[in-house]
C-alpha cells in the first residue's frame, strides 16, 4: 500500500454561513428551537434572512469547517462537496481553494443554488442554524475523485450528508474506495435528529466494521444508543468502534481507543462569542493529532485549544493562529 499523499480528504456539504446578532426574542418570534439546527426550503430561507439583522457572510459547511482548521494547523487536505455555478458558489470555491485545501468539484448548473446556513447568534453565543441544503444534496457518486480518496491516510464524512439520497450514495461508494486502499474511515454524526432518521444506517456501519473514528456529542451518543447515562453510552460504542470521541461542550471531551481513554477539559476562554464550528474544529485539533501518531491524551489537547478558539468570534473559520496556539502540544 503506498504511503498517503493527503492527510484528511472529506466529504461534506459546500455551505456558506449568513450570520448575523439577535436577542432571544426574535428567535421565539421566528418559532425557531434555541440552539437548534433544522433543515429549510427557500421560502423560509427568503423569510429569516429578511427578518435577521446585519449579516456577515463567511464559507462554511461541517466538514469544510474541519478542513479549515486542519489545514491551517499544516495538514494536506482535499474536499469533496457540491456547489451551484453562481455567485455564492464562487465564494466557497475561492474561500476553500486559498485556505490552502484542494477542491475540485464541478459546480453544479441550474437551481438549486448554493446551499446556505442562516445563522443566528444570540448574546450568550449560542448559535441556531437554519439550513438551505441546496445543490450540495445533489453530490453524485459521478463526481467523486476516487484516486483522492484513495491517496487520503483518513475520510472524513458528515453526517449532515447521510440525509439526502444522493449524497448517502456517494458515501457509500468513498467507503468502499477508502476501505480498498487501506485508509481509515472517520464520521462525525453531525446532529441528533439525523441519528433518528438513519440510526439503522449507522448501527450497520459500526457493526460492519466501517467506521474507524466516531465523533459525536453527549446528545448524539444519547441518541445513538438509547441510553439517558453517558458511561453506559461510552462503554456500548467504544467496544465497537476503534476510536470514539465525545464532545461534552463545558464538560471537556472524552476519547476511547482500543480500550484505552483519555480525557480533556475545556480549555479557558474570556468570552464565548459564538459556539458555530466547535465541534468542527475539535474535530480539526483531533485528526492532526491523530495523522502524526500522537497520544490519545494530546489528540484531544488539540482538538480542545481548536475549539476555544472557534468560540470566540464569530464564524467557523479560525481567525487566530492555531499553529502557534497549539505549539506547546506539538513541541
Amino acid at each position: 500500500m503506498p504511503d498517503p499523499t493527503v492527510d484528511v480528504i472529506a466529504i461534506g456539504n459546500a455551505i456558506v454561513d449568513v450570520m448575523a446578532p439577535c436577542d432571544d426574542a426574535l428567535i421565539e418570534r421566528l418559532g425557531l428551537t434555541r440552539g437548534g439546527m433544522a433543515l429549510i426550503d427557500a421560502d423560509r430561507a427568503h423569510e429569516l434572512y429578511a427578518a435577521m439583522g446585519p449579516a456577515r457572510e463567511i464559507s462554511g459547511g461541517s466538514a469544510a469547517n474541519t478542513l479549515a482548521g486542519l489545514a491551517a494547523l499544516g495538514a494536506r487536505c482535499g474536499f469533496i462537496g457540491q456547489v451551484a455555478d453562481d455567485q455564492l458558489g464562487e465564494v466557497f470555491t475561492h474561500d476553500i481553494r486559498a485556505g490552502g485545501i484542494a477542491f475540485a468539484t464541478p459546480p453544479r448548473a441550474g437551481d438549486p443554488p448554493t446551499g446556505r446556513c442562516l445563522i443566528l447568534v444570540t448574546p450568550d453565543g449560542e448559535r441556531t442554524m437554519n439550513t438551505l441544503l441546496g445543490a450540495g444534496q445533489y453530490l453524485s457518486a459521478s463526481a467523486l475523485d476516487e484516486a483522492a480518496i484513495a491517496s487520503a491516510a483518513v475520510l472524513y464524512l458528515e453526517g449532515y450528508m447521510w440525509d439526502p439520497e444522493e449524497p448517502r450514495a456517494a458515501m457509500r461508494r468513498a467507503i468502499e474506495v477508502a476501505r480498498a486502499a487501506g485508509r481509515k474511515v472517520a464520521f462525525t454524526a453531525s446532529e441528533s435528529f439525523i441519528i433518528a432518521m438513519h440510526g439503522d444506517d449507522f448501527h450497520a456501519l459500526i457493526d460492519q466494521g466501517q467506521i474507524d473514528i466516531l465523533f459525536v456529542n453527549e446528545h448524539e451518543l444519547a441518541t445513538l444508543t438509547g441510553l439517558d447515562d453517558f458511561e453506559a453510552s461510552v462503554a456500548q460504542v467504544s467496544a465497537k468502534v476503534p476510536v470514539l470521541v465525545a464532545t461534552r461542550s463545558a464538560q471537556g471531551a472524552i476519547a476511547v481507543a482500543h480500550g484505552v481513554r483519555a480525557e480533556v477539559a475545556a480549555q479557558p476562554v474570556a468570552r464565548v462569542v459564538d459556539t458555530t464550528g466547535a465541534g468542527d474544529l475539535f474535530a480539526a485539533g483531533f485528526l492532526f493529532g491523530h495523522v502524526r501518531g500522537l497520544e490519545l491524551h494530546q489528540c484531544l489537547t488539540l482538538g480542545a485549544i481548536c475549539a476555544a478558539e472557534i468560540i470566540s468570534h464569530y464564524g467557523a473559520r479560525p481567525e487566530a493562529d492555531l499553529k502557534a496556539l497549539t505549539a506547546p502540544v506539538l513541541g
